[in-house]
């Protein structure tokens, strides 16, 4: 390796030594306090990574001399410590692992040479759904049903942690990934052997889940990528990237009494969505963090993705290492991170001078009040004061498409005659009478049908937690409980929240409000809400109603909660709880009863909240790092089930015929040493013509698999009947399912198919509507191209791989938007999808656009271009020309998009090495 500014030095912390890149080599190249802390990091990661070729003295020069105002320009290569997964994005990976085992060993090289080169770790949490609710034996049987639905997975998974080496796998029912990694995993400082030399170094990961940001509270730089970006990272190659733009967001003061950090994070959102931070890092600072504690903190990091930047970070200061403390972290790993974080000038002090950013927001924390957000959006705030005037906003245009959904109906059927989803005049009344379980009940329009205390962003916050647990036992004390008609669930983050909830006795008061444990998983945020009762789901459907949702998640787009509800609203676990108890949206909290107590009284919400003292005072009292050294003991062993499973031997994988959750993906099928120039485009149609802010989710779901869906119908032909389909999340280490639920979300709009809700299209030129899967079949049948265009925010939310792979396998070669996130987009190149985007001005409704044109793209230079041009020839009239600019936004993405995709780029690396190395 290369040390061109001699920044190659020691650190001693106790008895060891350490090498570490010193930043103050470069005080003659800049002034380094007056960098935020995640360049710093950045800059150290270029110092300890230089070699003249991936990294070279001009690149660490142009991090240090980081110019804040400057568009971002200077392309460097990140190599991150470590991988971070999920078990949704982890078994896809893993299957790309194992298939490009298969394809080194078909072009000639050593299959066993493909394996994790940095740590890679894997916990299990997106797979538990719930099914069982509301009793004790939720917990049990929602983890019988998940390992029965889910064994082949983890067999599989098992398989990738014995044949692969640096690869771990946290088992199901241990926690959630993000709070398991802020717990347990993270290192903050890394102090481990490299080519026999003890190196110290910030610890830093890419992780396959948006939310991996939640690390940020650590002082941890680390952001998610797609799962394709994460097995190159994970087979030694580095993340490219433009050295960002930083912005600094300044807290000041503290939380008045009411409000929570959730409260706080959401307020942040709206804040930062409102500014515009894509592509861009956000950091806090200010001396308000010295009132926030890392649990606050790490709710603010997790929620970046909803931001909409690539991180929301914090330096180290004495509250991370209270915290590592707290957790359980060895003394001397703690000692490490404090004399590290000195040495290198990456720790805060109260009254430090302000570093540089592009640009600065400022919050005082004391403003900040008691907020949901929704019905469709984390950014769109609600202040819980004005939450019923708000859900009444948002009912009324819903109504009115109701009211002409049962006026068309009347007028099909005859008046008073019957439909299949009620009479035209139930339409109307927006209610439903449902007799459940003996007791009669109306559930109406708002009504809240699951309220669920579940996801990372929240359960891993014990102040919040705890204020929920308090509020369910005021209420259990006044005799008030849920109405009957709520789905509830408690889905901790990790076995300390149950351990502190026990100790406290609070876990009792939230089960006599029916939150039992239901699971260790992200469960409801991630759209494993299961079934609600069917005498439910009948008085929805029957009378078209417009159902709700209350979680502590982070995510509530459309058709992700569950099917049935089309308002999800986020919120505190406390609201969660009040939400439930009043059984509705259409309330205002602050002023109308929630409920009647035993004897008849109104009961309020002011009469069950909690005050901060004495949440604090419980927090301090019950939790400690005990706890953690518990809970975390043998988090890699796993439970019985786990260890029985039938694991198959071997460097390759056997793969099955038979199987329908894993199968070897046709991504290497044909592939040669040498790639293929890049071709112009020509006779493509389109498959899609959407919207603005069409998120992952609307690309390739994660819920429920319809039966009468493509995916289904295929499942069906295999043997499996309705029952066992489990999700589609859990289904994607299978391409065939994957490809077929890609644009299949229910609350997908075509508008090239008006009319249709979910995965529909017209296929051209004969204009016949179709699923958009048969139409994609029919039209790779014929060799014709295809694009998908869209509008602004195209691929925000979750960082699926299967929304880029979907697409691909769909036989889309370009995408036209007018605007990406960040990792969708880089997910796409990742699987050689071309992103092009409209210029300023332009969009498919200003060119008028209508989606049946055929087109042609052309002046790609081999990847080179930065714009090409576009004509689209309609049936009859002129053609549409116009330009689009080329989102390879840098010369290895160039790289990645030439070869075929990233995996294809990677593989051709290795194979050319084993070659060099053998010669």
């Amino acid at each position: 390796m290369s040390d061109t500014f001699n920044a190659r030095s020691t650190l001693k912390v106790g008895d060891k030594e350490y090498e570490i890149y010193r930043l103050d080599s470069l005080k003659d190249v800049t002034d380094l306090s007056r960098l935020p802390y995640s360049i710093k990091v950045l800059l150290e990661n270029q110092l300890r990574h230089e070699d003249g070729v991936s990294v070279s003295a001009k690149d660490i020069e142009a991090v240090a001399k980081w110019d804040p105002k400057a568009k971002p320009s200077d392309e460097i290569a990140f190599t991150p410590a470590r991988v971070i997964l999920q078990d949704f994005t982890g078994v896809p990976a893993v299957v790309d692992l194992a298939a490009m085992r298969d394809a080194v060993k078909n072009l000639g090289g050593d299959a066993a040479s493909i394996n994790p080169l940095s740590p890679a770790e894997l916990v299990i949490d997106h797979s538990v759904q719930v099914d069982n609710y509301g009793t004790a034996q939720s917990l049990a049987q929602n983890n019988e049903i998940e390992f029965e639905r889910n064994k082949e997975r983890y067999a599989f998974l098992r398989w990738g942690q014995k044949a692969l080496d640096n690869f771990k796998v946290v088992p199901p029912n241990t926690g959630i990934v993000h709070q398991v990694n802020i717990e347990h995993l993270a290192r903050v400082v890394f102090g481990k052997k490299n080519d026999g030399v003890l190196q110290a170094y910030p610890d830093t990961l890419v992780g396959t889940d948006s939310h991996t940001t939640m690390v940020n509270g650590l002082g941890v730089l680390g952001w998610g990528v797609g799962g394709i970006e994460a097995e190159a990272a994970m087979l030694g190659q580095p993340v490219t990237m433009l050295v960002p733009q930083v912005i600094g967001f300044k807290l000041k003061g503290k939380l008045p009494e009411g409000a929570t950090a959730t409260d706080l994070v959401l307020t942040v959102t709206e804040m930062l969505r409102k500014k515009g931070v894509v592509g861009k890092f956000v950091e806090f600072f200010g001396d308000g963090l010295s009132n926030m504690p890392l649990a606050d903190r790490a709710t603010l990091g997790n929620m970046a993705p909803e931001f909409g930047s690539t991180v929301g970070i914090f330096p180290v200061d004495k509250e991370t290492i209270r915290y590592l403390e707290l957790t359980g972290r060895p003394e001397e790993q703690i000692e490490l991170v404090e004399a590290y974080a000195r040495e290198q000038g990456m720790w805060r002090e109260d009254g430090d001078p302000d570093p540089e950013y592009t640009d600065v927001l400022e919050l005082d924390m004391g403003t900040v009040e008691p907020s949901i957000a929704g019905p469709k959006r984390p950014q769109d705030r609600i202040a819980v004061k004005a939450a019923k005037q708000a859900f009444h906003k948002h009912l009324e245009p819903l109504l009115e498409e109701r009211a002409q959904k049962s006026n068309g109906e009347a007028a099909f059927e005859g008046e008073g005659g019957s439909t299949g989803v009620g009479s035209p005049g139930s339409h109307k009344n927006g209610a439903g009478e449902v007799e459940m379980d003996g007791e009669k009940f109306t559930v109406k329009d708002g009504d809240v049908l699951i309220a669920a205390i579940t996801s990372c962003t929240n359960t891993s916050n014990p102040a919040v937690m705890i204020g929920a647990g308090l509020l369910a036992r005021k209420a259990r004390e006044r005799g008030v409980t849920v109405k009957p008609w709520v789905k509830t669930s408690l889905a901790p983050g990790s076995k300390v929240v149950t351990d502190y909830l026990k100790k406290t006795d609070l876990l009792k008061d939230l089960e006599a409000l029916n939150f039992h444990l239901v699971g260790y998983g992200c469960t409801t945020c991630i759209g494993n809400s299961g079934p609600l009762r069917p005498e439910i789901s009948k008085a929805v459907h029957d009378n078209d109603l417009v159902a709700t949702s209350v979680l502590s998640g982070n995510r509530n787009f459309e058709g992700r909660i569950h099917p049935d509800i089309k308002m999800n609203f986020l919120a505190s676990p406390p609201l969660v709880v009040a939400y439930a108890i009043a059984g509705t949206m259409d309330i205002d909290l602050m002023n109308d009863p929630l409920a009647e107590d035993k004897d008849g009284k109104p009961v309020y919400f002011k009469d069950l909240w909690p005050d901060s003292q004495e949440i604090q005072e419980l927090v301090t009292s019950t939790i400690d790092s005990g706890m953690f050294h518990s809970s975390y003991a043998g988090v890699f062993a796993g439970d019985d089930n786990w260890n029985s499973l039938d694991v198959p031997e071997g460097d390759l994988f056997a793969w099955s015929d038979d199987s329908t959750y894993v199968k070897n993906p046709p991504y290497f099928d044909g592939m040669g040493m040498e790639p293929g120039k890049v071709e112009d485009i020509k006779g493509a149609r389109c498959l899609a013509l959407l919207g603005d802010s069409v998120t992952t989710d609307h690309i390739s779901p994660a819920g429920a698999i319809p039966k009468n869906s493509p995916a289904g119908q295929y499942l069906m032909d295999n043997g499996v009947e309705p029952t066992q389909f489990n999700s589609f999340g859990s289904r994607r280490g299978n391409h065939e399912v994957m490809m077929r639920g890609t644009f299949g979300n229910i609350r997908l709009r075509n508008l090239l198919a008006p009319g249709t809700e979910g995965g529909w299209t017209r296929y051209q030129p004969n204009d016949e509507e179709m699923s958009i899967y048969d139409a994609s079949m029919k039209y790779q049948q014929n060799d014709v191209p295809l694009v998908v265009i869209a509008g602004k925010e195209y691929g925000t939310g979750s960082s699926r791989d299967w929304a880029a792979k979907g697409t691909r396998l769909l036989g889309v070669k370009a995408v036209i938007t007018e605007s990406y996130e960040r990792i969708h987009r880089s997910n796409l190149i990742g699987m050689g999808v071309l992103p092009l985007q409209f210029r300023d001005g332009d969009s498919a409704e200003s060119l008028g656009l209508t989606g049946k044109e055929t087109f042609e793209i052309t002046g790609l230079d081999n990847a080179e271009a930065s714009e090409v041009n576009v004509k689209a020839t309609p049936e009859s009239g002129d053609p549409i020309s116009f330009k689009a600019v080329v989102r390879l936004d840098t010369p290895k993405e160039r790289d990645y998009f030439r070869h075929g995709g990233i995996l294809h780029y990677v593989l051709r690396q290795l194979i050319s090495k084993q070659e060099t190395a053998t010669a």
